[in-house]
């Protein structure tokens, strides 16, 4: 395997079953945890933050950031729940999505919420080489019924993980 430097062309990365910076390669992964002795809870109809965020600094500007949550969460009222998107930096990025409440949920008692698996994933192309961070927000469709992020059945917080994926390009 060869690395050609030509002074008219820059860099060029051979397309192998192995260099580091191939197309479609995984450069480095960061992952973090909201703690399962936590839970994000808001009655807010515009996007706030969970405090759930990862950071990763991408190797180079042409990388797509893959950006995985996976996290139960809840609503105390099915018919108007919720929305849940991803952050980069101030950015939304436009996702939503409520994970499905036709899905699996219980009711939780005394505390009366609907939980429901919920799973966000998007490809991002930041085209930066800076510290860029990813956060998950939320909102009500209510604001007379909270919603939660990281709560699990019987009202016991649920390790929730966040993880970002750098793709080489």
């Amino acid at each position: 395997m060869s690395l050609i430097l030509d002074g008219s062309n820059g860099v060029t990365f051979p397309n192998g079953s192995n260099p580091q910076a191939a197309p479609s390669k995984v450069l480095q992964v960061v992952q973090t945890t909201f703690p399962s002795t936590s839970t994000a809870s808001t009655t807010s109809t515009t996007y706030v933050t969970t405090g759930h965020s990862a950071t990763i600094t991408p190797l180079f500007s042409t990388s797509k950031i893959l950006v995985i949550c996976t996290a139960s969460a809840a609503s105390a009222n099915p018919y108007w729940g919720g929305s849940y998107t991803i952050y980069r930096n101030s950015t939304n990025l436009g996702l939503s999505g409520t994970g499905g409440f036709s899905g699996i949920g219980s009711n939780i008692n005394p505390f009366n919420y609907l939980t429901f698996p919920l799973s966000l994933s998007y490809q991002d192309s930041p085209a930066t080489t800076s510290s860029t961070t990813y956060t998950i927000y939320m909102l009500t469709g209510d604001s007379s019924s909270a919603i939660k992020y990281g709560i699990g059945a019987g009202g016991i917080g649920t390790l929730s993980t966040l993880t970002l994926m750098e793709i080489a390009q």
